[in-house]
């Protein structure tokens, strides 16, 4: 709960609002996660972005998205790789998150409530989750949501 209420407060305090602020805060959750363990991972994101701002709905729920996207990684896929990356492309901004381990069948998962979980953040930011999982494949997970508010018809253009 220590951590949750960290994330919270992290999420709203406005010093925090640029995309530089959310790499290295998803940097040492990926250090953190996979330092104990004999997971290795590469994380590509753009560095020199320092004035992009973000909102908070878009810094919370996109870095919840990327913890869950990695604990799943760590506790279920034995994987020995993660490959990390966050981008810009055009007005999104893209993670994709993917594992060289076993892989699962995505509509026989009995863990469910993390990838529902996952979906729903995607839709309330207006994005989208897409999974790609094959049994001895590994798994990748990309979202893409707005980096700003944006109509369905600016949405729908891209």
């Amino acid at each position: 709960s220590v951590a949750s209420m960290s994330d919270i407060v992290w999420a709203i305090n406005p010093r925090r609002d640029s995309l530089l602020d959310l790499v290295r805060r998803m940097r040492r959750f990926a250090n953190e996660i996979f330092a104990t363990r004999k997971i290795e991972f590469q994380f590509r994101a753009p560095e020199t972005e320092q004035d992009l701002k973000l909102g908070a709905n878009i810094r919370r729920d996109v870095f919840l998205v990327f913890k869950e996207a990695l604990n799943n990684a760590m506790r279920h896929s034995d994987c020995a790789n993660v490959d990390i990356e966050l981008r810009l492309e055009r007005s999104w901004l893209v993670l994709k998150v993917s594992d060289d381990g076993r892989g699962f069948d995505a509509s026989v998962s009995s863990d469910v409530q993390g990838l529902l979980s996952m979906e729903r953040r995607a839709k309330s930011l207006g994005g989208q989750l897409h999974l790609n999982s094959c049994l001895g494949k590994g798994t990748e997970i990309v979202l893409r949501v707005s980096r700003g508010r944006r109509t369905e018809e600016a949405i729908r253009k891209d």
